[in-house]
């Protein structure tokens, strides 16, 4: 089951990606981030009737507000400042490393163990995924004509993305509510996006229009369904099997990319990505 959460975590991210792609044709990263999560946290907040806090651990409690001021909003951020100065090939390739920091956290913070059909399962869906997502001659101009640093920036959204993993699993480790990380974590977030655009400095930050505002609330809503997959994937199941399935998202887009956006063809490329992402998850899953 945590597998399968994963796999539905994976496929809620990927189609986040492809509305993200239209909301930033009518809005900027910024405002688009704060329609998103505060969304995605006035859906959660909605649901609480339904769900609660059965079971409430303050210590976890703290887990998960800690958890919140840099996931979403620090990671979202980033993700788009990393596309932004490098393009999407080389800020999209780099951030497929995440799993990689992910299994080497919660081997270190959590005493979680690897074998070499894991080592060998993660190394391949992360190959996959940088496969996919690297296109020949897109987004190496922009890297160029930056500084070289610029690529701190996505690579510290890798890091940030992984570690948020580990710590979502040391909070369900104390207290097993996806639900309410993923809550507490969000509203948090959203705090801190409505913080960080009061006191920016871009004015397009606060502009807004109707398709912007609808793209990103349906990025929202896709984001808190596949951070709430994600959450109860980690509470089921190790870091070191789950990060590397969810980590199979841009596969998902690819394939919606090309149904809806048609920017796709079948290509070597893909078909050695998709089976290098594939049989990685097939192992995870048989080992």
């Amino acid at each position: 089951m945590a597998a399968a959460y994963a796999l539905v975590a994976a496929a809620l991210f990927g189609a986040a990606l492809v509305t993200t792609q239209f909301g930033l044709r009518h809005m900027d990263g910024l405002a688009g981030a704060k329609v998103s999560i505060t969304c995605a946290t006035a859906l959660f907040w909605l649901l609480f009737p339904l769900r609660g806090f059965d079971g409430w651990n303050t210590q976890a409690a703290g887990v998960f507000l800690a958890l919140g001021l840099f996931f979403p909003v620090a990671v979202t951020l980033l993700a788009y400042e990393a596309n932004r100065r490098m393009g999407p090939t080389i800020a999209g390739a780099i951030g497929s490393t995440a799993p990689l920091f992910a299994v080497l956290g919660a081997v270190l913070f959590l005493g979680e163990t690897l074998g070499l059909t894991q080592i060998a399962a993660t190394v391949a869906i992360v190959c996959g995924s940088v496969v996919l997502v690297w296109r020949s001659g897109r987004g190496r101009s922009n890297f160029r004509r930056g500084a070289a640093w610029a690529s701190s920036v996505a690579w510290f959204a890798a890091a940030l993305r992984a570690l948020a993993q580990v710590v979502a699993k040391a909070g369900l480790l104390l207290w097993p509510n996806p639900y309410a990380a993923a809550v507490l974590g969000y509203s948090v977030s959203a705090l801190t996006i409505w913080i960080i655009a009061a006191f920016s400095r871009r004015p397009e930050s606060r502009v807004y229009t109707r398709r912007g505002v609808f793209w990103f609330a349906l990025t929202g809503l896709f984001n808190c369904s596949a951070v709430l997959a994600l959450y109860t994937a980690l509470d089921g199941g190790a870091v070191n099997i789950v990060s590397p399935i969810a980590a199979t998202y841009p596969m998902f887009t690819l394939v919606l990319n090309s149904v809806i956006l048609r920017e796709e063809r079948l290509s070597a490329r893909l078909i050695i990505g998709a089976a290098l992402m594939v049989s990685g998850v097939a192992a995870l899953l048989i080992y």
